[in-house]
This record gives structure tokens, C-alpha cells and sequence, in this order.
């Protein structure tokens, strides 16, 4: 049975059940003419009922399940591939160590072009950049890099 279809079941019986309850532990005289009163006990007891029987019935996510779901999304994430190649998205901090607060190496122009080296520590990845005819190697922030395959929107 489908997720849709169970809902519908859920809610159906659900409603059902508020209906029949209501007629037992209400009073005759709440049910004589619609009010706001019948309609609360209507919608809540649905909601309650429903919401019970969902979770009764829906069918659990296994472990196996989960892992591999998350598995998927950290797959389809911009991982730093060691020799990827990145470019600078504005202009760009290279630093000695991770952190905003370690020294800065140099200042790297929009449009720069970096490669990653494979380690990372959270967004902080470690690039090299050539820069007036030097290798440079530090830290940057990986929110300011974008692959260079990528296509601007």
C-alpha cells in the first residue's frame, strides 16, 4: 500500500472513529445542529486519531535504510578532490592554518584559480594557488570556491 493511500485510510478511520465516540461520550443535545463546538471535536479527534493510527502504521525506516540515505547526500556533496581545481568566487583569504583568526598567506583575486589537495577540516580545505610566479599552499574557506567546471547562473 502506498504512503498516499494509507494516509487516506488513516484518515478515514480516524474520522470513524471520532464519529462513533463522539455519539457515546458527548451529549445527544451537541449533535441537533452543527455549531462550533461538534466541529472542534470533529476536526480534533480526526487530527489526534489519524495522527495515531499513522504512526502505528507507516512503516519504519530501517538502520540499513538511513545510512543509506545519508550516504547518498554526502556523495552528491563537493567533496575536495585532491588536484580538483576551484576558482575563487570574490576575493579570497589563503591562510596559514584553519580559522579566520590564523595569519594570512596572501589575498587571492576573484577569478583566481586554486587546487585542492584532499584535506579538510569542515569548510576550511587546503589549496595551492600560483601567485606572481610562486606556489602558495594555505587554508581557505570552501564557501568562496566554486569548481571550475561549474557554470555561473
Amino acid at each position: 500500500m502506498s504512503a498516499a493511500a494509507l494516509a487516506l485510510a488513516c484518515c478515514g478511520a480516524a474520522l470513524l472513529a471520532t464519529l462513533v465516540l463522539a455519539a457515546r461520550c458527548t451529549p445527544h443535545a451537541w449533535w441537533r445542529r452543527p455549531n462550533a463546538r461538534a466541529l472542534a471535536v470533529l476536526v480534533l479527534g480526526t487530527g489526534v486519531i489519524g495522527a495515531a493510527l499513522w504512526y502505528w502504521l507507516a512503516p519504519l525506516r530501517q538502520p540499513a535504510q538511513v545510512a543509506l540515505l545519508a550516504s547518498r547526500q554526502v556523495a552528491g556533496a563537493d567533496m575536495p578532490r585532491a588536484g580538483r581545481s576551484y576558482v575563487v568566487a570574490d576575493a579570497l583569504n589563503l591562510r596559514a592554518e584553519r580559522g579566520i583568526g590564523a595569519r594570512r598567506v596572501l589575498v587571492l583575486p576573484a577569478g583566481s584559480v586554486v587546487r585542492a589537495t584532499g584535506k579538510r577540516d569542515g569548510d576550511w580545505w587546503q589549496v595551492t594557488a600560483q601567485a606572481d610566479g610562486q606556489r602558495f599552499e594555505g587554508w581557505a574557506s570552501s564557501l568562496w570556491l566554486r569548481r571550475a567546471d561549474e557554470r555561473s547562473p
